[in-house]
């Protein structure tokens, strides 16, 4: 399915950049923050000392989904790099064979609010 590679790109390229429905901001917390903290993911979605290096580097101006149904595994346009724990996994468009990814238990799940619905 397309949104195996690329919901979050679709999201950033066609609903935040071309039709403006969603700032950039907004959609970043989503996906990062406001994601983790629903799953009760401890020292992940936001950047700080002491936090789990997950970061994307990505273009703006560029990023989009490239997946089809008939070609699910398409690396999106305009993602630029791509650390895991610090490590760099991703960059021009090739995984760099960096494994530090690992299982992530889900902690005590936040509680419900208003501010966590999507």
């Amino acid at each position: 399915h397309p949104r195996l590679w690329g919901a979050f790109p679709r999201v950033l390229g066609h609903y935040v950049r071309d039709t403006n429905l969603l700032p950039l901001e907004e959609a970043i917390r989503k996906m990062t923050s406001l994601s983790a903290r629903r799953y009760g993911l401890a020292r992940r979605g936001e950047v700080h000392v002491g936090y789990h290096a997950d970061l994307v580097l990505f273009d703006p101006a560029r990023v989009i989904d490239a997946a089809t149904f008939d070609k699910p595994q398409q690396p999106a346009h305009g993602i630029d790099a791509v650390w895991v724990n610090g490590v760099l996994a991703y960059e021009n468009g090739q995984p760099t064979g960096a494994r530090a990814g690992g299982f992530v238990a889900r902690g005590e799940r936040a509680p419900a609010s208003a501010d966590a619905a999507f």
